[in-house]
């Protein structure tokens, strides 16, 4: 048997590599496409060039990148890699709740050392070659440091929790487990904005003026309850602008990337935020979550059923029912309904981007969205003419040709 979930996770691993790649094959047939009458003149002849060199060297980046992670992994669990690890930890502690963290900590550290060298050529030349990179060599190590520190000292405290909980409580496990996560969720939901992006950007309150007026007006005449706006300087890493819309109940928070201010007009910026708005209206923000925590509820049963059956254990080479090696396993054979629910998510998220696109266009400008939505793709170097397939498996958001159309076949 346990020979059989083996190549089943083999299978799976290279199914997955295969759909990535055809999928890629697929977007990259449709470069050079004639692009949608609605989007005619939105690149000139010389960025569209560079959009197109831009989309090839990431399609070959991601090719490179994804075959030699499928290749390193194959080997290692052609070599009883897992097993190998868990030797080793075994080794270091007998403690059963710190093995985990050993565990853990050994394999994600060793596979994040093995990512930086493609990390860097991704920042440093791909994204420098295009204009998009401000990050420094100074920063970059600096962010990777910070980013092992809360590794470290989040998820370790998470996977000692959860693994606390199965040895204590291994009969209700999932749903101790489930609480706790669900928990952890809705504190980082409302705190996370203020909790963990100071450790990597700088966050300040908008100052008066056109802008802060204009977003004011707009939030009082939807009823929005605005309480803060921020700005952050995403520009100290790249170009690329974004906004985004964090927390719950008082703790609300509007975030504005200082690129996107510069980008835009202020009734673009309006027409941003006036979308954002839109799905704390249409309560997406509250329904993702919810959502994501039955997901997790789901998971974690699925995971209980998983855990104390030793041969999921030993078709990673171990001889018994092990929980760390048991999480490895499940999570590798997990990845095909991860799949499914992510298209589902996908597909309810691009309806979601709809419904706050016409929120914007009906109670602000759906012109102002529509040219604050070019700008975005232009100085994101974005596909016009994604493959359909594509869109469907990967896109959260609606293609941009898709949001135009909607947008301009609304009668507001």
């Amino acid at each position: 048997m346990e020979t059989t979930i083996y190549h089943i996770i083999i299978a799976i691993l290279i199914f997955n590599f295969l759909l990535e790649r055809l999928l890629d094959l697929l977007n990259a047939s449709y470069m050079g496409r004639a692009i949608p009458s609605e989007l005619t003149g939105l690149y000139d002849q010389q960025e569209y060039e560079k959009q197109q060199a831009y989309q090839r060297c990431n399609t070959r980046f991601s090719l490179l990148t994804s075959t030699f992670s499928l290749l390193m992994l194959l080997v290692f669990l052609g070599l009883n890699g897992f097993a190998w690890l868990n030797s080793l930890t075994a080794q270091i502690s007998d403690n059963l709740i710190l093995q985990p963290l050993i565990f853990f900590g050994i394999l994600l550290f060793a596979q994040d050392l093995i990512s930086i060298p493609f990390e860097f050529y991704q920042t440093f030349v791909i994204e420098e070659r295009f204009g998009f990179n401000k990050t420094s060599v100074r920063l970059f190590i600096l962010d990777k440091l910070k980013g092992w520190l809360l590794l470290t000292i989040i998820g370790g405290l998470v996977l000692f929790l959860i693994s606390w909980c199965y040895y204590r409580t291994t009969d209700m496990f999932w749903i101790y487990a489930w609480l706790l996560m669900a928990g952890i969720s809705l504190f980082f939901t409302m705190f996370y904005s203020q909790l963990i992006v100071p450790l990597f950007n700088r966050q300040t309150e908008l100052e008066d003026g056109e802008l802060k007026s204009a977003i004011e007006d707009f939030a009082r005449k939807v009823n929005f309850p605005l309480k803060d706006i921020y700005v952050l300087d995403g520009s100290k890493r790249s170009t690329k602008a974004n906004a985004y819309f964090t927390g719950l109940g008082s703790k609300k928070r509007i975030v504005l990337f200082d690129t996107l201010i510069n980008d835009l007009t202020t009734p673009e910026v309006v027409a941003v935020l006036a979308h954002e708005i839109g799905h704390y209206k249409k309560k997406h923000t509250l329904q993702a979550l919810v959502i994501s925590i039955a997901q997790m509820g789901i998971m974690f049963y699925l995971l209980s059923l998983f855990l104390g059956q030793a041969v999921f254990s030993r078709a990673l080479g171990v001889d018994e029912a092990v929980f760390h090696v048991g999480l490895v396993a499940f999570f590798l054979l997990y990845s095909p309904i991860s799949l499914l629910t992510g298209l589902i998510m996908n597909s309810w998220s691009r309806r979601n981007e709809y419904q706050a696109d016409a929120f914007a266009g009906k109670n602000f400008s759906g012109e102002a969205l529509c040219n604050a939505l070019k700008k975005i793709s232009i100085n994101h170097l974005s596909n016009l003419t994604p493959h359909p397939a594509y869109v469907f498996f990967h896109y959260s958001h609606p293609s941009l040709h898709q949001r135009l159309l909607a947008l301009q076949c609304k009668q507001y």
